[in-house]
Order: C-alpha cells, then sequence, then structure tokens
C-alpha cells in the first residue's frame, strides 16, 4: 500500500490551473478527472514508467492533482487509476498530443512561433468555403496519408482560384492512419498521421499567409468507438455502457455506437467547451464546422426523443465563442431545416452562426444530374435559392458537393451526370451549371475538394485527388475562378452578390430557364442579374425581366470556349434593358444563352 504524500501548502505554493499535462517552471503539473478512483498516479519516460512513484491527491469533485519536478515536455506519460480490484493505465483525455490513438500522450509544450499572424477572417457573406481532407488533399509519393505540410504546398492553388475558407475535415487522433476524422479518439490530439499539433499551427499559420481562413470540422456528437481509452475511463458504468464521459442510458445510442458524451454532466460539458475554445484559441482556427448536430440536440432525430441538455451545450459554447472570439464562425451540420439552429439563444436558438442547407443543395443536384429535360424543376431551383433561415443569407452554406454529398452511395455531380464519361460535355456543362447557382445564390457558398479540377468517382480517404487534372482541365479551373471572382466582387462590378436580397422573377419551367436579381443596398456596381438554361436548347434571342433599364454588362458566360476545347463558341453579349416591364419588373431585355449554362450581367448606367 502507498502513502500518499500531503498536497503542497497554498500559502508556499500556487497551484497550476488547468486539464492534463500544464508545464511550468517548476516542471509539469497533473490534473485528471476520476470520480470513481481510489487513488491516481501518473507515469511516464521521466519515471521509467513507474506505477507507484508519483501519486496525484485528491482535490475534490472526482479531481486529481498532482506536479513532478522530472517530468517536460516531449516526455510520453499516462494516468494510473486504481478502482477496487482494478488497475487501468488511461491516455489523459487532455492530452495535446499522443504517439498514436493506442499508445501514450505526449506532453506537449508550447513554443510554436506564429511570426506576425494577425488575420481577421473576411465579412461572412464574402465567404467562399472549400472543403477539404488532409489524408487526399495532397499526394504523397510513399502512399501514405498527406500531411499538413503537404497540404500546406497546395496553398498557393486555392489562393489563385481566390479560396479564402478552407474548411478542414475533422483532424482529431483516429483509430489508424486512414479514416475521413469522424472516429475521434482523442480530442484534444491532432492526428499524428497528419503530422501533430506544430504542424497543424504551421499549416493555419500558411493559410493566413495566403489570405485564407480555417475551419475546422469538430465532432461531438460521439466519440469513437474504437480506440476509446475514455470508456470507463476510471472503472465505472452502468448498463454495460461507457462511464463517465458518456449517457449510461438508453441516451446514449448513436449510429456510431453508444457513445454519446454525457451532456448533462458539468465535467464532460467543460471537456467539450475546452476542446472547442482550444482550436479558436491556441491554433487560431478561425470557426468551426459541428458534425451532425441532430444527434447532439436528440437520440435518432426524432422529437420525442430530444436532449435538452445537448441544446443548452451548443448555445453555452456558441455564446462564448461569439464573446471571446468575435467574427469567428461556428456551423451545424444539421440537415432538418431547423430555423432555430442559427437563431441568438435569447430566442431559444442554438446560436450557431451558420448550417448547412439541405433545402438548397438536394433540389438542385436533382435538378442538374437528371437525364431527362423533362425532370427538371425550376419551382424547386426557385426554391432553393430563395431559402434561407431567419432572415440572412449568411444563415446557410450552399453547395452541390460535400464529403457526404460525394460518397456513401453518392458519386460527385460529374459521375451522377454520366458515370460513363464524367468528364464528358454533359457532364462538364451540368456540374459548372450547379457550381455557378452555388455562386451567385444568397449564402456562404462551398466548395468540395477537386470539384474545380472536375474530380470524378466517389470520395474514399485512400483516393487522394488526382492534381494532374488541373493541367488537364486548367479552364474549367479558370471557369471557377472567373465565377469567384465575381462571387467576391474582386473587381468591384458585381457587389450584388455579396448582398442579402434575390429576386427570382423569371420562372419558365416548360423551357427551363430561370432568371433572378440580385443586390446588396441598390448603387452603383450592385444590381447583378444572373440567367440559367437547365436545358439543352441555346438561345440567341430569349426575352426577360430586368430589375432597371439601361446597359448591362456581360461579365460571365458558361459556355465560353476558352473553358474547355470542345465547348463551341456561344457569343454572350452586352444588353440593353428596355423601360418595359416584365415578369414583373419594371425592364425588359432579350438575352442569348447556351444550353445549360449560366450567364451573369451587371448594371453599369442606368
Amino acid at each position: 500500500m502507498h502513502t500518499l504524500p500531503a498536497p503542497p501548502s497554498a500559502a508556499k505554493h500556487k497551484i497550476v490551473a488547468g486539464m492534463g499535462a500544464i508545464p511550468f517552471d517548476g516542471g509539469v503539473a497533473f490534473r485528471v478527472w476520476a470520480p470513481h478512483a481510489e487513488a491516481v498516479f501518473v507515469t511516464g519516460s521521466f519515471n521509467e514508467w513507474s506505477p507507484s512513484n508519483n501519486a496525484l491527491q485528491s482535490e475534490g469533485k472526482g479531481m486529481w492533482y498532482g506536479e513532478v519536478s522530472e517530468a517536460a515536455p516531449g516526455d510520453d506519460y499516462k494516468f494510473v487509476i486504481r478502482n477496487g480490484e482494478q488497475t487501468l493505465m488511461r491516455i489523459d483525455p487532455y492530452a495535446r498530443q499522443v504517439t498514436n490513438s493506442v499508445g501514450s500522450g505526449v506532453i506537449y509544450g508550447d513554443s510554436f512561433d506564429w511570426r506576425d499572424d494577425n488575420f481577421r477572417m473576411p465579412p461572412w457573406n464574402e465567404l467562399v468555403i472549400y472543403e477539404l481532407h488532409i489524408g487526399t488533399f495532397a499526394r504523397r509519393h510513399d502512399g501514405k496519408p498527406g500531411t499538413f505540410d503537404d497540404a500546406i504546398a497546395r496553398l498557393p492553388y486555392l489562393n489563385s482560384l481566390g479560396i479564402n475558407a478552407v474548411e478542414v475535415m475533422p483532424i482529431a487522433e483516429f483509430a489508424g492512419d486512414l479514416s475521413w476524422g469522424y472516429n475521434p479518439a482523442h480530442i484534444f490530439s491532432v492526428e499524428t498521421a497528419y503530422g501533430g499539433p506544430d504542424a497543424f499551427k504551421r499549416f493555419v499559420r500558411s493559410a493566413h499567409e495566403h489570405g485564407i481562413a480555417v475551419i475546422l470540422d469538430v465532432v461531438y456528437n460521439h466519440f469513437g468507438p474504437s480506440d476509446l481509452d475514455l470508456w470507463r475511463f476510471d472503472g465505472w458504468s452502468q448498463n454495460d455502457k461507457g462511464g463517465i464521459y458518456f449517457y449510461n442510458d438508453w441516451r446514449s445510442a448513436t449510429p456510431w455506437g453508444d457513445t454519446r458524451p454525457d451532456y448533462g454532466r458539468d465535467e464532460v460539458r467543460r471537456f467539450i467547451r475546452d476542446n472547442a475554445m482550444m482550436w479558436l484559441g491556441d491554433f487560431r482556427v478561425d470557426g468551426l464546422r459541428y458534425d451532425m448536430t441532430l444527434y447532439v440536440r436528440s437520440v435518432s432525430g426524432n422529437h420525442d426523443d430530444e436532449i435538452p441538455e445537448g441544446w443548452s451545450l451548443a448555445q453555452w459554447i456558441n455564446r462564448q465563442v461569439a464573446d471571446q472570439f468575435p467574427g469567428k464562425i461556428t456551423i451545424a451540420e444539421d440537415l432538418r431545416g431547423n430555423e432555430f439552429i442559427v437563431k441568438h439563444d435569447h430566442q431559444g436558438g442554438a446560436n450557431f452562426g451558420s448550417q448547412w442547407d439541405a433545402e438548397f443543395v438536394h433540389p438542385i443536384r436533382a435538378a442538374i444530374i437528371a437525364s431527362n429535360d423533362h425532370d427538371r424543376n425550376m419551382e424547386s431551383v426557385r426554391g432553393a435559392l430563395l431559402h434561407r433561415y431567419d432572415g440572412n443569407m449568411t444563415n446557410r452554406v450552399i453547395y452541390t458537393e460535400s464529403h457526404d454529398e460525394v460518397a456513401n452511395g453518392k458519386a460527385r455531380v460529374t459521375t451522377e451526370i454520366n458515370s460513363e464519361d464524367p468528364h464528358g460535355w454533359h457532364a462538364l456543362k451540368r456540374s459548372t451549371l450547379g457550381a455557378g447557382l452555388v455562386l451567385t445564390a444568397p449564402g456562404i457558398p462551398m466548395l468540395f475538394q477537386g470539384q474545380t479540377m472536375l474530380e470524378d468517382g466517389w470520395f474514399q480517404d485512400t483516393d487522394p485527388l488526382d492534381w494532374n487534372k488541373t493541367k488537364r482541365f486548367a479552364g474549367v479551373t479558370r471557369l471557377y475562378r472567373d465565377l469567384i471572382r465575381l462571387r467576391l466582387n474582386l473587381d468591384g462590378v458585381s457587389r450584388g452578390l455579396t448582398g442579402q436580397h434575390i429576386t427570382v422573377h423569371h420562372v419558365n419551367n416548360i423551357d427551363k430557364v430561370i432568371a433572378y436579381h440580385r443586390h446588396a443596398d441598390g448603387g452603383p456596381n450592385d444590381h447583378t442579374l444572373i440567367v440559367a438554361n437547365f436545358s439543352a436548347r441555346s438561345w440567341t434571342e430569349y426575352e426577360i425581366g430586368a430589375p432597371a433599364a439601361g446597359k448591362w454588362a456581360a461579365r460571365f458566360n458558361s459556355q465560353w470556349e476558352g473553358y474547355r476545347h470542345d465547348l463551341e463558341n456561344f457569343e454572350v453579349h452586352d444588353i440593353e434593358a428596355k423601360p418595359v416591364g416584365r415578369d414583373g419588373e419594371p425592364a425588359s431585355a432579350i438575352v442569348s444563352v447556351a444550353a445549360y449554362s449560366l450567364n451573369i450581367y451587371t448594371l453599369t448606367e442606368a
């Protein structure tokens, strides 16, 4: 039996704050939550892995604390927890670094040089997001997953496109080296196969140097389910469930196993809150995207099994993010059209900054993937363009491709259009028509990795991007670059695309043509007119309403032959709108628009 030393005198020594392993001038302090432990020790390379040399003292309420003068950053360590006849070796839940998902924690000393990084996130109405997966975004010659450093080498490509935000799929340490990342084993540790914490900081710093914000995908609806030291962490559990970090009743059930965190326990709530704040503070990421919040706020997505404490947890974290990191964004993947996801908590909302919009992606994908023009529903397209949450266009993220939409039984839009020829004319035209809607509709537009180079097939964590396609389809990349340039008003002529307002004034469900007007607050270089043709027929003279009489400059034509050699030259000219009302608008104009094409015009002279 080991006699535990008396705790240090408060008069002579200040207890080090924080959880996990905290380096300080006198060594390293350790704190862990293990309410059912009878004794807790820390072991590691600093004490030759002795299971009993360094005991922690109870601080009450299940907290254990101790200091080890011999320990230092870079040392491996674990906690030894004794509960009755059980002696458990556990990786620190707050470990900032691990050797691997089933190895040991590594004491992390933060000495990273951020240089002069003072990056500020662009206004949300001026964001264009590019979702990427570190392991497949950049190809490695040795066949191993890509790393943060590999991804850094590709940032100039994104910068040249005009991308100003990346959404990085989860990077918390997961089982093995290959994963989408939605199976987090250690949520405070950065995946070792990607390079670990300092490598991720290099990635964030470099992204900021390229003018690119970093939004990180986090998973709080479940943990694991494999390589999970949190499971029965201190030896206690009920009903054959997971112990102190998890619900131990029917609320534990998720689509990924019985590993839903117990959102009602203060210590678990702080654990998740601390994690969110770590990414935003220590790693300087510019936003968080929460994976499938439906399973945070409910057990199975039904109204009769809601989890109120999951909702209040989201409110609490998002409120703290808004208070401590103004301008940074939180995005929910909820996909149930729930407006309260983005409402303020004083209105009963969850206080997210935005959410992925299923009401956009599903009707738009259906319209561009359908084999027959007859099956394209312009009223559904109109509904997708007009949809918003709580009256604010930045409350939704819109896209035609995401990691979910190009896997799990679904493929890239190009492959869905024509699996036998995913790089052919139809796949090119209709996939870029969808992208044109993403980049001209109200919302925060998002592209998925490879979309700008006509990537085909479906997303797999074993299949890296083929960067040779950037040369093969250089014109397609230019098409996306031109769209993004207009979306961000980089030439000062298309401010309307950053604005709140849209009027869908022309909907022709017979000929499959739709036209809409985007604007901010009026004035010069604001009014933007978009015409989209969802049919195989090209029009050289097509009459639509216009929001104002005058000259409208043709800024974009997705049929331009410069975008690819097999696009026939289809001329789209500037137009003169006459003061003759049509489509409920005060003016009208004759336009030409090619098959499966999108044109953009801006008012230059009223």
